[in-house]
């Protein structure tokens, strides 16, 4: 029996629920992100992050991070985390992971790009919880 491979609002659904399990390190700094999923990377954002293949990049935030914010000029857009559903999907059937686990990990590794956390310490705080 063939089974359907995860859709875009499969993720989406996995990644809102994610949300709801970050680590309270990043919980309580989270407001209003946008959590977007879509098949691949669009080709302006293959371009600028350089990629060898649309496989090469999970997931992406958009916005300015807060280190970078200032109090004196207003939020320059909407703040927005991509995952890309097959590059995400690849690397599930690659590792043997649990989906969930693994979408779980590429939020988390987001919204750590958001608050200028380094991978070691995105690494730290999964570790905790």
């Amino acid at each position: 029996m063939t089974q359907n491979p995860p859709s875009l609002a499969d993720l989406e659904n996995m990644a809102h629920k994610a949300l709801g399990t970050i680590p309270d390190e990043l919980k309580r700094h989270v407001g209003e992100v946008i959590i977007r999923v879509e098949d691949f990377p669009d080709e302006e954002t293959e371009d600028e992050m350089d990629l060898a293949s649309p496989f090469d990049l999970l997931g992406l935030y958009r916005g300015v991070s807060l280190p970078l914010q200032s109090v004196s000029q207003p939020r320059p857009g909407i703040e927005m985390i991509f995952l890309y559903r097959r590059p995400i999907l690849d690397y599930w059937c690659e590792t043997g992971d649990d989906l969930y686990d693994v979408v779980r990990h590429v939020l988390i590794h987001e919204i750590g790009h958001h608050f200028g956390f380094s991978d070691d310490d995105m690494e730290r705080i999964e570790g905790e919880d």
